[in-house]
């Protein structure tokens, strides 16, 4: 994961115009059309745009990207509150990583759900296997935004103040159950559709995820034990670190309780602490 990772970074470095512009509104708005469509055909319309592999062979090409538009639900109120999140979400994501590293990580995990439709309807020989909607590609985004504020607070059903984390880890376990329920089901998309959500997950933040397991290997080995014992007697031995702020300087060694991330709006690879890849200067093609 952590080579998929590197290939994206690279990728996004070196192609900084990719990507669509406020990717979010644009599926906030076909929700709403596709919304409307289907009220008014009767839920016809959404026959006609979701994704199967039975209707792709026979020449309706539109559908690779219209079952993005799709509605998660036809309930007005909860369709509303759903995407108001969404759009949250992916805007503060977008802020966060640049248009082009956003519209890679939602389009990819489209692209990965398609493929595992279409890998789920050979296997099962089910050519009608039907997706609809992006309920999995959004939930991955959700993981996604948790992983970067889990402290953040938001209202459930407007009253019951939850930090984020909280209600990540619940959606964990709903995918879990999802995931154990297809399995005893033998329902072969329902097992596919969660894990390729959650790999598209672990490939964006492979570096976080190495990064904690080595932090956690160094906390709870007898060196490190040792050396917390005897830090007030002796002067800390500095070990060799893999990020360095380009601000600060602070480093994972010296500080292993700050997060570092890069800056995919700076040319180049230029990794920052928690403290400044908000408050920094991009570096640029310009300067020396």
């Amino acid at each position: 994961m952590r080579k998929l990772y590197d290939a994206v970074d690279r990728f996004c470095a070196t192609h900084p115009r990719f990507g669509i512009p406020n990717l979010m509104m644009t599926i906030v708005i076909g929700n709403a059309i596709i919304y409307l469509l289907a009220r008014l055909s009767n839920y016809g319309a959404i026959s006609f745009l979701s994704f199967d592999l039975y209707h792709l062979l026979h020449g309706e090409l539109w559908r690779l990207l219209t079952f993005l538009f799709v509605p998660n639900t036809f309930d007005l109120f909860s369709l509303a509150i759903s995407l108001y999140f969404y759009y949250f979400v992916g805007s503060v994501l977008e802020r966060e990583w640049g248009t082009a590293k956003f519209t890679l990580y939602y389009l990819s995990g489209a692209v990965l759900t398609l493929l595992a439709t279409v890998a789920a309807s050979l296997i099962s020989g089910n050519w009608y296997l039907t997706l609809s909607g992006t309920y999995y590609v959004n939930m991955s985004m959700f993981f996604a935004f948790a992983m970067l504020y889990p402290d953040m607070q938001v209202l459930l059903f407007f009253i019951i103040p939850l930090k984020v984390k909280w209600l990540a880890w619940a959606n964990a376990a709903l995918f879990a159950v999802d995931i154990l329920r297809s399995l005893i089901w033998f329902n072969l998309s329902g097992i596919l559709f969660p894990l390729i959500a959650l790999f598209n997950f672990f490939v964006f933040f492979a570096p976080d995820f190495f990064h904690f397991a080595e932090r956690k290997r160094y906390q709870h080995s007898r060196q490190s034990s040792s050396f917390r014992k005897t830090m007030h007697k002796e002067e800390p031995t500095k070990r060799s670190y893999r990020h360095k702020c380009a601000v600060c300087g602070r480093t994972d060694a010296d500080h292993p309780e700050l997060q570092f991330r890069y800056c995919s709006r700076c040319t180049g690879y230029h990794c920052y602490c928690q403290d400044h890849i908000f408050n920094h200067v991009h570096f640029t093609d310009d300067q020396p």
